[in-house]
């Protein structure tokens, strides 16, 4: 899978100067999902064939896709600044022939990817999304672009979900994790309910093997983990409980700091305020 990888064609579809770097925007004909997937990138100023630069990639959440965070989250200038490549991948595998939710529900099917690789049929074949993030993109990035293979990992909401679940089952692939708003404990939130019976079943075991709090709980990870969460975010108790994390790096004794935020909700006003905060803290360990 990941071997044909770099073999990849690329087709360019923008590209924007920005904070003395380049946005670009690509599609590539994706193995793991079976169908033409999208990426966004930012390469910093100083990124070129002999220094390459370190890469975090971002995990969008429900409805989004790569364009989100690089319209809205403000990170571009910091980004340049401590020298580091960001890529954000789509959110759901997309095309005429993947299925989505039969009624457009925006929690299920097209944006609803959950970073996971679905079981279940019509789901099986395309919603592989896992698999894309871990073993087929990476590859893809650092054969195509001046990057290194040190990669840190952040994301937001169903994204935040993403990317602790990714990297605490792959510590060794990642530096450091972060989260925005995440949804922490999908198998005991409506969210990640629906999702995961849809996509895995109703084998309930299954579910946890993308649960953060329990692949937490069940095992310390050697990771530092960043957290950032509003106190005024209308999701928090329904669908995100980030206390339940806290609860379960407390029983595996891992590193794991939450920030609640006076004030914030869930949306790019609330990343883009401590975007900063946690590029810098990406960037400590990626060094």
């Amino acid at each position: 899978m990941s071997s044909n990888a770099p073999s990849t064609q690329l087709t360019q579809l923008s590209q924007a100067k920005v904070a003395g770097g380049w946005h670009q925007q690509y599609q590539h004909s994706a193995s793991t999902t079976a169908c033409n997937m999208r990426f966004a990138i930012f390469l910093p100023p100083n990124a070129s064939a002999a220094n390459k630069v370190p890469v975090l990639y971002w995990l969008s959440g429900l409805t989004c896709s790569d364009e989100n965070f690089m319209q809205k989250a403000g990170a571009f200038k910091m980004a340049a600044q401590l020298g580091m490549a960001i890529v954000a991948p789509d959110t759901s595998p997309r095309g005429d022939e993947v299925p989505d939710a039969p009624d457009g529900a925006y929690d299920l099917g097209l944006g609803a990817g959950f970073y996971l690789n679905a079981t279940q049929a019509p789901w099986q074949r395309h919603y592989q999304m896992y698999d894309y993030i871990v073993h087929e993109l990476p590859p893809l990035i650092e054969a195509h672009f001046p990057v290194t293979t040190q990669r840190a990992i952040s994301g937001h909401s169903m994204g935040g979900h993403g990317a602790l679940t990714i990297a605490l089952k792959n510590p060794q692939r990642y530096t450091s994790v972060s989260a925005f708003s995440p949804i922490c404990h999908p198998s005991n939130c409506p969210w990640g309910q629906k999702a995961f019976s849809h996509y895995l079943g109703e084998d309930k075991a299954s579910w946890l093997e993308y649960d953060a709090t329990a692949l937490l709980k069940a095992n310390k990870t050697e990771l530092s983990i960043l957290v950032d969460q509003g106190d005024a975010d209308n999701f928090l108790a329904e669908q995100l409980n980030p206390q339940s994390l806290v609860d379960a790096a407390a029983i595996s004794g891992s590193d794991l700091t939450l920030r609640m935020q006076p004030g914030y909700d869930h949306s790019y006003f609330f990343i883009s305020s401590f975007i900063d905060e946690h590029l810098a803290f990406h960037a400590k360990y990626l060094a």
